[in-house]
């Protein structure tokens, strides 16, 4: 037996050495993936890693970054059974994840929407269901820049920057990874991970993954199946020169898909109080997608630590789902009340991206700088369609209702929306030292937007065009200490609203504002703890809020005016990395508020104050090869609010705080081969993951188990 130190606790990504914890310390002797390698960063064992570029585009350590960096490895994606990527953030400090319904989710940070996403540093558009609900099989880490990052990814929300970075073929010989799992609700999966050299240099490599999985639900009806696949080949094709060529494909079937929200007062105003297993989904639902992606990635070294590189990447989404959609509150007594709609929608949006940058230092006046500059432009064609139902059945009684119900005949298929939005930029970067320890990154990004929208349905076509649109970054850090450094930072926010309308029919003007943050961070403990404490300011103006009782001129679509003073205000504390050799602990707290104009909470159905604590502890003598680990994670009621249909009084409805706990246990048989056991919500907290419609609200998941097999060779 050996000592394993790559265990890692199920429920908090925050546990582990995130990115900016970059001191150095050797990892424990036969640990897994002891060295992951990437562009522009190397990450050992639990979240250690250095220079990621999201934030700034410059290759700087997270403590010389004035922005709040995470970082979440494989080896936190494996120790922690996350499935998905919003299982990967759902515990990050300062990130909160509710369920829109069963089919989605919404991730958000400091009060707005996360829907910044990045593949490899290249800004795609998020999808209606998202990045954030695609497998973690095929990536190597996760790269999370909270707050605005205009200058890297153009326009955006203020909330955060989500980076996926993909797996790459770097092994010298053949090796590779099996796992097998099975977990509550009759989940089986197995995932395949192999790579290997294609000549005896070494000189061409190839690496792929293969994921299949079925799943029921414990939402009554519901079941899915998927299967991940891909592949990559990395080429030196000169010892300066390197080539990347991948694809990915994945698909989801998933059926008896519960939509909208369960109900949550009866119409007398009293409490609903329905099974955990309660759908509002039908034996005819589904909800099926697929994502495909492929890219291609040339780097060359230029000298004097100068490099460029060129970057090209695709994407397209294929969703078609049929669904339920009951809306209204059922009587307490009969069930009746519930209406009844439906509809079969259809998209396939389709991206491009291309992106060159280079980078290095430069000499100026005596001292050593550094400088990025770059160019990327992208195309997206998008839209969708649907089918009415010519007529629908209703509920009699939704109190005992079980999903039957007959499916619709359904009308001809017509166009909702379809247009093209086009964006490129100019952006550059620069590090210079001032005086002493004082450093300056300032740059800028010069953007372009456009968005060509075709009349379809009961939208008119328009277009709308951005030139020279500039967003500037600044930032100071002062290294007060070898391991103590401040920062400050302020960047612009930029985004176009496309199809938002005001009660006189004129389209929006973007969304305009400015992200302020400060810190320190510290490494303590010889650099084995790294602790963060954040503040920030986030204001905005036009931001589309409804305009009541008013329509879109000659339509149903209800008006929107443009609010401002729209501000965003909070903290973030994190102390995390090893208290021992043998001991991971994380501390994780983030407090926030964000309102609009007139005081009204925005996003009001996120939680506003949240509490992270995880540890782990690697055995050792007669118990060597065996190790423990707990997270809590504590969330405060957010401040959600809905009239009481028996009252008529206002009422608060979020979910009143509460705290899960998860608990992990691995035991590593051999150097190879290991077995792991992660149970979810140990003490089977009823609560509810999201509420935000109707008013409704969707249940969080029980208590669960999951074990896994895992062969390395």
């Amino acid at each position: 037996m050996r000592r394993s130190f790559h265990l890692l606790l199920a429920g908090s990504a925050a546990m582990f050495m995130p990115a900016s914890l970059h001191a150095q310390h050797a990892p424990q002797q036969g640990t897994a993936a002891e060295e992951e390698t990437g562009e522009g960063i190397v990450v050992t064992g639990y979240g250690r890693s250095d220079q990621p570029t999201t934030a700034t585009g410059l290759h700087l350590t997270p403590i010389e970054t004035p922005q709040t960096i995470s970082v979440i490895t494989r080896q936190q994606i494996d120790d922690q059974a996350l499935i998905s990527i919003n299982d990967a953030l759902d515990f990050a400090v300062g990130i909160s994840k509710k369920d829109i319904d069963r089919g989605r989710s919404a991730i958000s940070a400091r009060g707005f929407e996360v829907q910044n996403f990045q593949l490899d540093g290249a800004p795609f558009a998020n999808g209606n269901v998202g990045f954030g609900e695609t497998s973690t099989a095929i990536y190597q880490r996760v790269d999370l820049v909270r707050g605005a990052a205009g200058l890297m990814h153009g326009a955006g929300d203020p909330s955060a920057v989500v980076n996926l970075i993909r797996k790459h073929a770097d092994a010298d010989a053949f090796s590779g990874q099996v796992s097998l799992e099975a977990a509550s609700w009759n989940r089986f999966a197995g995932t395949v991970d192999v790579q290997s050299p294609l000549d005896a240099a070494g000189t061409v490599r190839v690496r792929a993954v293969v994921q299949a999985y079925r799943q029921d639900g414990f939402v009554d009806r519901e079941e899915k199946k998927g299967l991940v696949l891909y592949g990559v080949v990395d080429a030196d094709l000169g010892p300066r020169t390197k080539l990347s060529v991948g694809a990915s494909y994945q698909r989801d079937d998933r059926d008896g898909v519960m939509w909208a929200q369960l109900p949550y007062w009866y119409t007398d105003g009293t409490r609903t109080r329905w099974p955990r297993s309660k759908t509002t989904g039908t034996d005819w639902g589904f909800w099926n997608t697929t994502e495909i992606s492929g890219f291609a990635t040339l780097t060359h070294d230029l000298g004097g630590k100068w490099s460029i590189r060129g970057d090209l990447g695709y994407h397209k989404g294929l969703e078609e789902s049929r669904l339920l959609w009951l809306d209204g509150m059922p009587n307490r007594v009969t069930g009746a009340g519930m209406a009844t709609s439906a509809y079969w929608f259809k998209a396939d949006p389709e991206q491009w991206n291309g992106s060159i940058q280079a980078s290095g230092p430069f000499s100026l006046l005596g001292g050593e700088h550094d400088l990025a500059v770059g160019a990327m432009v992208n195309r997206l064609t998008d839209g969708w369609s649907n089918r009415d139902p010519v007529a629908m059945d209703p509920i009699a009684d939704f109190n005992h209702w079980d999903g039957t119900l007959a499916q619709p005949a359904w009308g001809p298929r017509y166009v909702s929306s379809r247009g093209s939005t086009t964006q490129a930029a100019l952006f550059a970067t620069t590090r210079i030292g001032l005086v002493g320890p004082l450093k300056l990154i300032g740059g800028g990004r010069l953007s372009y937007f456009r968005r060509n929208e075709e009349a379809a349905g009961t939208s008119p076509a328009y277009r709308l065009t951005y030139k020279g649109v500039l967003t500037p970054y600044a930032g100071l850090v002062l290294d007060i200490t070898h391991n103590l450094s401040a920062y400050a930072s302020y960047t612009k926010i930029f985004k176009p609203q496309g199809n938002v309308r005001d009660r006189n029919g004129r389209l929006l003007n973007p969304l305009e504002g400015k992200n302020y943050e400060a810190g320190l961070k510290a490494l303590l403990l010889g650099g084995k703890l790294l602790a963060t404490a954040a503040v920030y300011r986030i204001e905005q103006d036009n931001l589309a809020v409804p305009d009541p009782g008013q329509f879109v001129p000659g339509t149903s679509n209800p008006a929107y005016r443009g609010a401002t003073g729209t501000v965003a205000k909070g903290y973030e504390l994190e102390v995390v990395g090893k208290v021992t050799r043998q001991w991971d602990l994380s501390l994780g707290w983030s407090d926030y508020s964000a309102k609009d104009a007139q005081g009204v909470d925005v996003l009001a159905h996120q939680p506003r104050r949240a509490f992270n604590l995880a540890t782990k502890y690697a055995l050792a003598g007669a118990l060597d090869g065996l190790s423990l680990g707990g997270a809590l994670k504590w969330e405060s009621r957010p401040p959600v609010t809905a009239q009481n249909p028996g009252t008529g009084i206002v009422e608060p409805i979020g979910q009143p705080a509460y705290a899960i706990v998860n608990l992990m246990a691995r035991y590593e048989m051999t150097r190879q081969l290991s077995l792991q056991l992660n149970v979810d919500n140990l003490f089977d907290r009823t609560f509810y993951s999201g509420n935000s419609w109707f008013p409704g609200f969707v249940y969080g998941e029980p208590r669960n188990a999951r074990a896994t097999l895992r062969y390395n060779f």
